[in-house]
This record gives C-alpha cells, sequence and structure tokens, in this order.
C-alpha cells in the first residue's frame, strides 16, 4: 500500500442492530447467535466489516446505550461465549468486528454510578457531574436529548446529577483521570478479545463546558459539545489504547462542520480514523439535493490530504433511507439503488444498516403506545404536557422515530418475517411479504443483487476508495453528476434524483477538444447503454436512475 492507504480506508461496514436482525431462543428479541447464524449472509454481500450495536449488561432503557456493567454480555443478547464465537466466525469468513461502546455515560444502575451517588464523599462521586441546585431549581436550564432538562435531583444528597440523554443514563466525568483509566483498561479488554474496531458513542459530549450557566436557547444543544479538553481526551485514548492495535476507530461527533471536522481524523493529530457528522442525518429532514451538494463539496474539500470520512444516511437512530430520501412507492427499488450508488461512490467509507441492502422502507404504527423509541415517546409526553394537540403530536414525531429503522429485519414472508418463533419485541413493517431476503434471493434486478454488484465495484477499483472527487452538476436540483479521478483514470458517476427524466448537459469546459466515449460499470436500470459516446452533450436519464461510467 501507498503511504496514504490503510486497510480500514478500504472498508464496507454492514451495521447489525442485532436485537432486530435475528431471534434464536424464542424470546421475541434478536441475539448474538442470530447474528453468528447469519454471518454467511453478511459475507455474501461483500462486506469487509460488521459492526455490533451495544451488547454489554444493561437495564434497556435506551436500547443497550446505557450499560450497567461494561464486562458482562446482557442475557438478551446471549454469553460472553456467544459473543467469543462471533468474534471467531466473522473472521473466519475474512470479515472484521466492529464493537459499539459508550463512553459518555453510564446506567444509573451502573456500580460506579451507584457507589458516586451513595455519599458526597464517595471516592467514585467525582466519576460523573453533581452540582448543586440554584434558588430551588436545578444547576442551569440545559436541556438534554432526552427530555426537557439535563438535570435530575437526587434526594439524598439533595444535588443533581447530569444526563445528556435519558435520565437513567448519567453523564461520566471526563476531567477524572482515575475514571479515564478505567475506561481505557475496559477497551483493551474488547479489544484483546479480538475487535477490530470501536465505533464510539456520543462522543462529542465528553467534555463539559467549562462555566455551569445558563444558556439563551437551552434548545439548541450545541452547547454540550465540542468543549475544551475534549481533543485532549482523544489525544489520550489514542495514545493509552488505540496506536496499541491494528484497528479502526469511528467517533460519533454531533455537530461536526468541516471546519471543525477534520481535527478529530487528521492523520497527524492521532485522535481518529474516521467520523460520523450528521450534517445530512440531523439537520436535513427531507431530501435537499443543493444542500447535500454543498455538504459533500465542503467536507471533501475539508478532509482532502488530512483525514476520511464516513457515508451513511440511516442507521439505527435515523429513519429508513428509501422513505426520508428516497422513493418508497412507485421507484422503491429504482431509488434504493441510487441511494446506495450515491453511499458508495462519494468519498469516504460507506455503511449499510442491515434491511437497507433490500430497500427495507420506515413504518407508521397506528397508536404511540405502538412504539418503543424512547426519544419519541419522552418528546410525544413533553408536547402533550405543553397544550399540543395529541394526534398533530403524534403525526409529526412519526416519520422521524428511531422506531422506523428499529424495525425486525425481514427475511422471508412466513411467520414474523423469519425473524424468530415468537412475537417480536417491536412489530414488524406489515410490507415484509413483498419486501424481504428470500424475494430479493430470487430476483437478479433486486436491490439486493445491485448492492452485490455495487460493493463488488468498490473492492475491485480502488477509484471509489481514493479518487479526487470533482461535482461537475453545479446548482442543478435534481441531478447530481460528479467526477472521481485516480493515476490517470477517471469515472463519471450521474444520479437522477427525480420522479421525472431529466437531461444532463455536460459543458464544454468537461469535454475541452476531445469527444468522450464512456464504458459502464454499472446501473441501476436493466436497460442501460453499455457504452456511450458524446456525439452530443447531453444524457438523458430515467427517473431515479444512476449510472457509473469509465471515460475510456
Amino acid at each position: 500500500m501507498q503511504p496514504n492507504e490503510a486497510w480500514w480506508k478500504e472498508s464496507v461496514v454492514y451495521q447489525v442492530y442485532w436485537r432486530s436482525f435475528r431471534d434464536t431462543n424464542g424470546d421475541g428479541i434478536g441475539d448474538l447467535r442470530g447474528v453468528i447464524e447469519k454471518l454467511d449472509y453478511i459475507q455474501s454481500l461483500g462486506v469487509t466489516m460488521v459492526w455490533v450495536n451495544p451488547f454489554n449488561e444493561s437495564p434497556d432503557k435506551d436500547n443497550g446505550y446505557d450499560v450497567s456493567d461494561y464486562y458482562t454480555v446482557m442475557d438478551k443478547a446471549g454469553t460472553m461465549a456467544d459473543f467469543e464465537l462471533l468474534v471467531a466466525e466473522t473472521h473466519a469468513r475474512g470479515m472484521k468486528l466492529m464493537m459499539d461502546v459508550v463512553v459518555n455515560h453510564t446506567s444509573d444502575q451502573h456500580a460506579w454510578f451507584k457507589e458516586s451517588r451513595s455519599s458526597a464523599s464517595n471516592p467514585k462521586r467525582d466519576w460523573y457531574i453533581w452540582h448543586d441546585g440554584y434558588r430551588g431549581r436545578p444547576p442551569t436550564n440545559w436541556r438534554s436529548y432526552f427530555n426537557p432538562s439535563c438535570w435530575e435531583l437526587d434526594d439524598a444528597s439533595n444535588q443533581y446529577y447530569m444526563h445528556s440523554f435519558a435520565v437513567e443514563q448519567p453523564d461520566l466525568n471526563w476531567a477524572n483521570q482515575e475514571m479515564r483509566q478505567e475506561i481505557y483498561k475496559m477497551l483493551r479488554f474488547w479489544l484483546d478479545k479480538g475487535v477490530d474496531g470501536l465505533r464510539l458513542d456520543a462522543l462529542a459530549l465528553l467534555a463539559k463546558p467549562t462555566l455551569f450557566a445558563d444558556v439563551e436557547n437551552p434548545r439548541d444543544i450545541r452547547y454540550l459539545t465540542h468543549n475544551a479538553g475534549l481533543h485532549r481526551y482523544l489525544q489520550e485514548m489514542n495514545h493509552e489504547v488505540f496506536r496499541h492495535y491494528d484497528m479502526m476507530t469511528v467517533g460519533e461527533i454531533a455537530f461536526a462542520t468541516p471546519e471543525t471536522g477534520p481535527l478529530f481524523v487528521d492523520e497527524e493529530r492521532q485522535e481518529l480514523n474516521t467520523l460520523f457528522h450528521f450534517e445530512v442525518a440531523d439537520e436535513m429532514p427531507e431530501w435537499d439535493m443543493l444542500r447535500f451538494k454543498r455538504i459533500q463539496r465542503l467536507w471533501a474539500e475539508a478532509l482532502d490530504g488530512r483525514g476520511f470520512g464516513s457515508q451513511f444516511l440511516n442507521n439505527h437512530d435515523h429513519t429508513r433511507q428509501v422513505s426520508r430520501y428516497g422513493n418508497d412507492s412507485e421507484y422503491r427499488v429504482e431509488s434504493a439503488k441510487l441511494l446506495g450508488t450515491m453511499i458508495h461512490t462519494l468519498p469516504g467509507i460507506p455503511y449499510i444498516y442491515q434491511g437497507e441492502e433490500i430497500g427495507m422502507t420506515g413504518v407508521k404504527f397506528e397508536t404511540i403506545g405502538d412504539y418503543k423509541d424512547i426519544a419519541m415517546i419522552n418528546r410525544y409526553v413533553e408536547e402533550i404536557g405543553k397544550g399540543g394537540d395529541p394526534a398533530a403530536v403524534f403525526r409529526d414525531l412519526q416519520p422521524l422515530s428511531r422506531d422506523n429503522s428499529r424495525t425486525p429485519m425481514q427475511w422471508n414472508d412466513g411467520p414474523h418475517a423469519g425473524f424468530g418463533e415468537a412475537e417480536p419485541w417491536l412489530q414488524i413493517n406489515p410490507n415484509y411479504e413483498e419486501i424481504n431476503v428470500e424475494q430479493a434471493e430470487k430476483d437478479p434486478d433486486s436491490v439486493l443483487a445491485y448492492y452485490r454488484k455495487l460493493i463488488a465495484l468498490r473492492k475491485a477499483n480502488r477509484i471509489m476508495v481514493y479518487g479526487d472527487f470533482t461535482d461537475i452538476s453545479a446548482d442543478d436540483p435534481h441531478l447530481y453528476v460528479y467526477v472521481r479521478e485516480l493515476e490517470g483514470t477517471e469515472w463519471l458517476v450521474l444520479l437522477n434524483h427525480s420522479i421525472e427524466h431529466r437531461s444532463f448537459a455536460f459543458s464544454e469546459s468537461y469535454f475541452g477538444n476531445n469527444r468522450l466515449s464512456l464504458k459502464l460499470m454499472l446501473g441501476n436500470y436493466s436497460q442501460t447503454e453499455v457504452n456511450w459516446s458524446s456525439e452530443t452533450t447531453e444524457m438523458e436519464l430515467k427517473p431515479y436512475e444512476a449510472r457509473i461510467y469509465e471515460v475510456i
């Protein structure tokens, strides 16, 4: 490999939300054995790394992101022996395993927090964030992600503890060196068991504001993130842990921008390999082509020659991409393929969220009681408490509920969509009879078949990983056309994110004095010209059509 190349940059990551993947013991909840059972399927996609969401011991107030014991596996997921087998079987198939770890907060049932709240003089008191109230109210007017306040009163000590998420998820105090060393010890424990990568949850929140005071706009919770000391903690984590292993790290960095993001992944700074930013998934509620193109251009420019980014449009926290950013009705198949093409051909590491590869859609349950998403439920209660109309609040919250992406994996059209024998913990999407893996395997034009071709193309062509990126579609609100170039090779990607036929006119500056010949590498319509010669400077694209050409 060249000096700027690395195995992790060439990764294609498949995210497994295990509790919704496959239930093997009949309790209605997916488990690690279910992941093992489906490893051959995951391998068949061509992916190189499997990311598994948190499986540590947890009261499950936030689906495993409230850890009560970092060193054990929760009963719902299985046993430590199951985890060790998962590592071995993943490696046996030539893939790597990424573990999801939560280091900003723990469960309030964690032994550390139980000690911390037992007494103001307990040695672990300072492992969490404790403050006195102010004139009979919380220390500040700060919100949490899930609640109107990030403070909870502890009656025994008459002090408040801080929680950036649910009340049951107290924030750790990263300013405490002893606590940090325990986190590093825990990370080494799992890496020594063979984990190849770490997805680090909520990293932007580790460092707390230096001044605990009210803010003018508490609803804009950026003040909880990117505070002084954050990069020092990450550099220390790298020095203590990451640099000693051949591994990949990706940080969940809320409110990262093209200006701040490179600080986390600049290879000279020795913090993280790559990051998730959320300028699309959190801040672009529906498809906006011009906004999306601007975000991609600015990030590509910011990271060029400095570090590596990630590409994703959905995950366990963000609704299904084909429903949110595509067309999940008439053009579900075409738009699912188009979005996949875009994610795998833009600069950065592509992430596939389970079910994306068969075009799974979001869901609309009938009542709030059908939902399990704690963030949605808390927001519903809050808005109703402020006088909101229950039906209107419910309709507003449905589209972006996290349960849209958490419905069980649709394996076949049998009972419970092949997820397991028992009633699943969350309802199956009713469209499972039409959209499932078994059906997709039989269809050579399915989203699944296309994803396999797309991933194989990326693995066989370094240009999709390391190529330079140039957007040539300017301010077109429907078409996204860009070039990837590497070592004299040039690829052209054309995407029509529209329900209408659209024509792309190449500029004279792009052609120069030459006429182009294009060789089709992949297209999402079965009837696409294999080769194209620029006798004309325009190319016609069908609704939601995607094409990848090599310029010859």
